[in-house]
């Protein structure tokens, strides 16, 4: 028997695999779900995390013979990543909260619960690899790189960049070196009840699918304020300051946004900048919203940080393709990053992750863009 391993199991066929995969190779698996107490009575809540994840996690592990416990994450989902999604809006940023749920709740609260339960490792069902490389003579202990995983398309790379050497010799990605074809496969080798279950692309606490409304919901629950206090209509500015209609409230837009802004210029429109501050939006050209950098904050490193001017891909949000860059670290913890091409609808709250090669180094939340125009 080889060690013990807690699995994060959502009730997806990829979760489902991965503790499969894992008490394949001898591992004493241990399934754990993690569920929230959704507060909109009547909403649809995804099925990833609501009472349809449990029980198909449930049904799963009963399938393949492990332990399976269900425990609550409220209310550290509310403390460190709903209260950031809102307030982030409230600001005119574009939060990606996948990121600071794995950062928080899966490695580092289910992390701490898998090592309170004796297990050496956390396995989970992300597409991405943990290589080690050996100590040598500059080196004095292992390092543990990670890497995108086998299947590009569904590469997850990008949301686990705030690991750090400590959690990654804890953790375990099954599916790492498959296609998720492959995957599919190895769930009906093993008859597993979600074989052909569809993935989930919602986030996860948004009932409906509707972010707006949820919104609107969590200024009066968590915040303890009115709506029309922190959600106000405001002026929409073309580049050359003329207004040309009106917005319905900050939050509900983001940069490089075209649809829904109800004006009619002649020309596709897209938004180029938003300032929480001014209650105000601005509109521009498809041209006018591309960047030729950025300032990132907020940096984590899998390894060591980058500590002067460096050669990186950078990626500016999950699906968009990489660019060759200059990333130069500046006083206050922060970096700039050049790009060898401008980019399109570079959003303040979305994380920049710097790759070398598939090795993912590290990244941060991004602060503001350089506009050329």
């Amino acid at each position: 028997m080889k060690s013990k391993v807690v699995v994060a199991m959502s009730g997806g066929v990829d979760s489902s695999v991965a503790a499969g995969i894992l008490l394949k190779k001898g591992y004493e698996v241990i399934g754990i779900t993690m569920c929230f107490g959704f507060k909109e009575a009547g909403k649809k809540k995804p099925s990833c995390c609501g009472i349809e994840g449990i029980e198909d996690a449930r049904r799963v592990a009963h399938k393949l013979g492990l332990k399976h416990y269900v425990l609550n994450f409220d209310q550290v989902l509310e403390e460190k990543v709903i209260k950031n999604f809102v307030s982030e809006y409230l600001c005119g940023r574009t939060p990606n909260p996948c990121i600071r749920c794995n950062e928080y709740l899966k490695f580092e609260r289910l992390l701490n619960k898998a090592k309170s339960l004796g297990a050496k490792y956390l396995a989970t069902g992300h597409y991405a690899r943990i290589v080690t490389r050996s100590p040598g003579h500059k080196v004095t202990s292992k390092i543990f790189l990670l890497k995108k995983a086998k299947d590009m398309y569904k590469d997850q790379s990008y949301f686990l960049y705030r690991l750090k050497q400590e959690q990654l010799k804890q953790i375990l990605f099954p599916l790492g070196d498959y296609t998720k074809t492959q995957v599919r496969k190895i769930a009906a080798d093993f008859g597993l009840p979600v074989k052909d279950k569809p993935g989930s692309q919602e986030i996860c606490f948004i009932p409906d699918d509707d972010y707006r409304a949820f919104l609107k919901h969590g200024l009066t629950r968590i915040f303890k304020t009115r709506i029309n206090t922190d959600i106000r209509p405001g002026l929409i500015l073309d580049t050359s300051g003329k207004v040309v209609g009106e917005h319905k409230g900050i939050p509900f837009y983001t940069i490089g946004q075209r649809e829904g802004l109800g004006i009619a210029m002649g020309y596709p429109v897209y938004i180029t900048k938003i300032d929480a501050r001014k209650n105000t939006i601005v509109i521009g050209r498809k041209e006018e919203v591309e960047s030729i950098g950025l300032i990132a904050g907020d940096l984590s490193f899998t390894g060591e940080a980058v500590k002067r001017e460096v050669a990186l891909r950078v990626k500016i949000r999950y699906n968009h393709p990489e660019v060759s860059s200059k990333i130069t670290p500046l006083d206050g913890g922060k970096v700039k990053v050049i790009f060898s091409k401008p980019q399109f609808a570079v959003t303040p709250g979305q994380s920049a992750v710097f790759y070398r090669g598939n090795t993912v180094v590290g990244g941060g939340i991004i602060d503001t863009f350089d506009n050329p125009r």
